[in-house]
């Protein structure tokens, strides 16, 4: 099972080109080159973990596997990586 921080998430997604907007949640949106794309996300500020359901949810929210969101997460991907692999998937222009 696994399980990561929400302050580690929130750390990674910022490094990685998200854009933050607080609202109820902490709403992240993906920035490609200056311009907004339809990747995003949300965390709630009540939690401190996201168990495996919520990390599931977030996985598609992003685009990616379960496994590709882990990677992005702990960092060994980087945002070049990422945004390429949307492009791939067609996710992104």
């Amino acid at each position: 099972m696994s399980t990561r921080k929400v302050k580690l998430i929130r750390s990674s997604l910022e490094k990685k080109g998200f854009s933050l907007k607080e609202t109820h949640h902490f709403m992240y949106t993906l920035y490609v080159d200056g311009k907004k794309t339809s990747i995003r996300t949300r965390l709630s500020h009540g939690l401190k973990e996201y168990d495996d359901h919520l990390l599931g949810q977030m996985s598609k929210q992003l685009a990616v596997t379960k496994e590709e969101l882990l990677d992005l997460i702990d960092c060994p991907m980087s945002y070049e990586s990422y945004v390429e692999l949307l492009r791939n998937k067609q996710a992104i222009k």
